[in-house]
């Protein structure tokens, strides 16, 4: 039944007698309609359908109606959440119906069943009646038998036809209507009728007159229409065809088994239930992790195999068996030893090795104690990942490295969970099965270079891991169990702490390796480089060797790293060429000497441009750090006619540009002093450049060298060709601290400067700069601008002719 009001809703019975007795006197004009308000329900002319009413206004009006023998008119009401709707709240367009049966249950329901007999327009409503009547309009229906609608009822007729033979059960009677039919307007009413569409597209073809328009939108809802049963009926022939595929196997499984079981064979499944119970009991799992185990075999012992989460509990299964639950018995950490692992592997790093031993130290002291989380951070190339291989060895301990670079899933943290297919435990927990022991040291590499995205923060989670107050219930997903990495030595790797969020920085003790110095990188060549590139490429020390004065020419003339990386390379080049003359027979031996070098690998990539560049006045030589070690960088300035504008070029960033601003109010203010003529500024512009235009570059530590590079270029004097600067300024001409003092002095004497200016205030990081370049380097240590230009620039004036000013 089609239900038109609330029916179930509690009605006064006193007022709708009432109601009804007072409809009953009601004489209606003979042009006025009696409209039914529905809810969810559009009759098409020529349809017959039941519909339930409710309110007690469609009572009254049915009844009416019923009385008197009249006509009623069907009209869709836009809300359907509507109790009383008014004229403004109905469609305009709805049906003429004879009412065919009036029925008034015994429970108090009333039911009437009606056949549409053509579409209405309402003009306007009757005021002052109990129940909506209306003066309306009949609109006729069109009937052009032309051959275009004549192909479009051919059409839907086809369309109609294979719509009810798709049904799973359709009325043999409406097959044959539609066989029948020959109204194209009657069909695309049936149509439309019986079509599982919502009320507004059934009013959208009831208000549809132009036949044409009407049978192509009936045409085009029914072809969706079909083809939706078309996929449901192939979903669920699949449907029953996978679950009748699976019954079988079942069937044939417990079939098997059973001629197993007679032939006395015994079962398969049994044996490996059998297998895993006896490797639980051998895992030495924690009690909660055992229980764990031993429940998920008890499902397993009761999943037929053809099922597909048996395969998920198993691989479950096997990782707890795997993973080392038990303590080794760890062996006593030998100091003298350790420190000469650290010797053999690695050449200088002092203060490195000393806070490596101190270490092992604490933990053969105190093995059950909880050791920081070390972090080593430096360029590439210094060899942070063998120094954690060399603490391994030092602690007869496996190593197992971690690469946390580009990782930007949680998951690959703490695992996926089970429910996944697929899913796998994190990377610690996959660590640590491959070392195979729960103390073993692990490297994470690249901590610096995790990254975020819509799958959670890395290392968020890596907050429980390297926590030693956490990280001994840590729980992995796909394990849900706790697991104790308490006893894992952790040691990290990072190129720079800028990317390192502050709380995970915080629970690491963080140790700088510097770039090697020119000395170190020729004994580490000589030491480790050359042994491992002849034996890369095949040779023997009998068959080639290279002197000390062919290597230092490589590492001057052909890298500028803070590492060791680009020198193996080409140490491997000049080895490969050598391996190239020993496989053609055409000599036994092969040396190697300074002239060799460049025929080779060309000629010298690097040189010395200090000298060079600082040669004419406004040029200043700057240290500049950078996340793979230190750097120099020059600072030219020159003057052109003007109006006293200050030009800064070079991709500068916003506090380098603010520090040349500085710089430039500095020099005015002291013009003076300085014995510049300040009438110079308003007649010139000062153009800045730093170049190495397509590097970006920032930061605060240029000021000093700016300051001298102004005053150099305005007094025409030269600034020295030996000595670098780096520094801080402020408005006042004081020299205050900046950061990467350690790499900046060891990238300044790579590049062959022998004097350096540093603020005063950065005494205290001396100590930290290697040993080498201490020597070979003179400090000049500034509290203000006036020690850097007193110290700084050449005594006498430069040639004019070389002077960077335009008179």
């Amino acid at each position: 039944m089609m239900t038109l009001g609330d029916s179930n809703a509690p009605k006064p019975e006193d007022t709708g007698t009432a109601n009804r007795s007072a409809a009953a006197n009601i004489t209606l004009p003979s042009d006025a309609l009696i409209l039914v308000p529905v809810r969810k329900v559009v009759l098409f002319p020529g349809l017959i359908l039941p519909i339930t009413i409710g309110r007690e206004k469609s009572i009254s009006a049915v009844q009416q109606a019923v009385r008197e023998e009249r006509q009623i008119g069907i009209i869709l009401q836009r809300d359907p959440e509507n109790n009383d709707p008014g004229p403004d709240d109905l469609h305009r367009v709805g049906t003429l119906a004879n009412i065919v049966r009036y029925i008034a249950a015994p429970d108090g329901s009333h039911h009437i069943v009606v056949q549409g007999v053509q579409r209405v327009r309402i003009l306007d409503f009757l005021p002052g009646t109990p129940f909506p009547v209306a003066r309306v309009v009949n609109i006729p229906e069109p009937e052009i038998r032309s051959t275009e609608i004549e192909a479009r009822f051919r059409n839907l007729q086809a369309l109609a036809l294979e719509a009810v033979q798709l049904l799973p059960q359709a009325p043999p009677e409406l097959i044959a209507t539609i066989q029948g039919a020959t109204s194209p307007a009657s069909l695309a009413d049936l149509a439309a009728g019986y079509m599982d569409i919502t009320p507004t597209e059934k009013q959208a073809i009831l208000e549809t007159v132009d036949l044409s328009t009407r049978i192509d939108r009936v045409s085009k809802l029914l072809g969706e229409r079909i083809e939706v049963m078309r996929l449901t009926q192939e979903i669920g022939r699949q449907t029953k065809a996978a679950f009748d595929d699976r019954q079988r196997e079942a069937v044939l499984r417990e079939q098997m088994a059973a001629i197993q079981r007679q032939l006395g064979e015994g079962d398969g499944k049994s044996q490996e239930v059998a297998d895993l119970t006896e490797a639980i009991a051998k895992a030495k799992m924690p009690p909660e992790v055992e229980q764990q185990a031993k429940k998920e075999l008890a499902r397993y012992q009761r999943m037929p195999e053809a099922a597909g989460e048996a395969g998920m509990i198993r691989t479950y299964l096997d990782w707890l068996i795997e993973l080392p639950w038990s303590l080794p018995e760890e062996k006593p950490i030998d100091i003298a030893e350790a420190r000469r692992i650290l010797d053999e592997d690695h050449f200088g790093l002092e203060k490195i090795k000393t806070r490596i031993i101190e270490y092992l130290a604490v933990r053969k002291l105190a093995p059950q104690g909880k050791a920081p989380i070390l972090c080593f951070v430096g360029p590439p190339g210094v060899g942070k990942t063998s120094l954690g291989q060399s603490i391994a060895r030092a602690m007869s301990r496996p190593f197992v490295r971690v690469s946390l670079g580009g990782v930007h899933d949680e998951a690959e943290i703490r695992g996926h969970r089970r429910t996944y297919v697929g899913a796998l435990p994190g990377n610690i927990v996959q660590g640590i099965k491959k070392a195979g022991a729960r103390n073993c040291v692990m490297m994470l590499d690249e901590i610096d270079k995790m990254g975020r995205g819509v799958h959670g923060d890395p290392s968020a989670a890596m907050l429980e891991v390297l926590d030693p107050e956490q990280n001994g219930t840590f729980r992995d997903n796909y394990l849900a169990v706790p697991f104790d990495l308490s006893r894992v030595v952790f040691i990290a790797t990072a190129n720079m702490l800028d990317t390192i969020p502050g709380p995970l920085r915080d629970r690491m003790e963080i140790i700088s390796l510097v770039g090697y110095t020119e000395t170190e990188k020729l004994q580490i060549a000589r030491r480790y480089l050359v042994k491992r590139q002849l034996e890369a490429n095949g040779l023997k020390p009998e068959n080639a060797d290279i002197d000390d004065s062919a290597l230092s020419a490589i590492i001057h003339g052909y890298t500028r790293e803070a590492g060791v990386r680009s020198l193996e390379r080409e140490i491997g080049q000049v080895f490969r060429h050598a391996a190239v003359q020993i496989a053609e027979a055409s000599t036994a031996h092969v040396h190697i000497g300074v002239d060799d070098v460049a025929t080779v690998l060309g000629q010298p990539r690097f040189e010395n441009e200090v000298a060079m560049r600082t040669s004419v006045p406004g040029v200043a030589t700057g240290l500049a750090w950078t996340p793979v070690g230190g750097d120099i960088l020059f600072i030219e300035a020159t003057r052109t006619p003007g109006r006293g504008a200050l030009i800064l070029t070079g991709q500068l960033g916003d506090v380098m540009r603010e520090s040349a601003q500085a710089a430039m109010t500095l020099v005015k203010s002291r013009a003076t002093s300085l014995g510049i003529d300040p009438a110079i500024f308003e007649k010139s512009d000062i153009h800045v450049h730093v170049p190495a235009g397509a590097t970006p570059k920032d930061g605060p530590s240029a000021g000093v060298a700016m300051f001298m590079a102004l005053t150099s270029l305005l007094t025409n004097r030269t600034i020295r060709s030996d000595t670098a600067m780096t520094g801080e300024i402020s408005l006042r001409g004081l020299v205050l601290p900046v950061g990467g003092i350690k790499e900046k002095v060891v990238a300044a004497a790579a590049a062959g400067i022998t004097r350096v200016m540093l603020p005063a205030r950065n005494r205290r990081d001396y100590d930290d700069i290697p040993q080498d370049a201490r020597e070979r380097l003179e400090f000049v240590w500034l509290e203000s601008v006036d020690q850097a230009f007193a110290a700084g620039l050449d005594a006498a004036p430069a040639d004019p002719a070389t002077a960077n000013v335009d008179a």
